[in-house]
């Protein structure tokens, strides 16, 4: 497939698979015209590889996650190095910082949007009585 199609596939534009590409996360064919061509299985390691960054972690980190990586849900370990269990494990303290801030934050906008919610069955109610 071509990269406008895995860039729609994978939601992901097409210029930021040209930076995975770069940084070596995916590896498209080239055609003898020059094109890249993606085949399928990226498409799965493109939404791996995405989910990573947007939870935070750096392109340099991911590419020594990626041996690791086999498909999405499944996880092949054949050799570890200490440094990347340790940078994996400040990364994941950190990722879970944000998610209780991120819980924090929803749970503030659901009480606004209760009281809210109230105050405008309160006012509704006395405006029809």
């Amino acid at each position: 497939m071509r990269i406008g199609e895995l860039a729609k596939l994978t939601d992901t534009p097409a210029r930021s698979l040209r930076y995975y590409e770069a940084q070596g996360l995916i590896e498209p064919r080239r055609l003898p015209s020059g094109y890249r061509e993606y085949d399928n299985y990226l498409v799965g390691r493109v939404t791996q590889i995405r989910g990573l960054i947007d939870s935070g972690i750096p392109t340099r980190i991911i590419k020594q996650m990626l041996p690791c990586l086999g498909s999405p849900l499944k996880i092949v370990v054949d050799d570890a190095e200490p440094e990347l269990l340790e940078l994996l494990a400040v990364e994941r303290d950190r990722m879970t910082h944000r998610i209780d801030c991120l819980t924090r934050n929803r749970d503030a906008i659901d009480s606004y949007i209760r009281a809210v919610n109230e105050a405008t069955s309160v006012r509704s109610a006395a405006g029809a009585a």
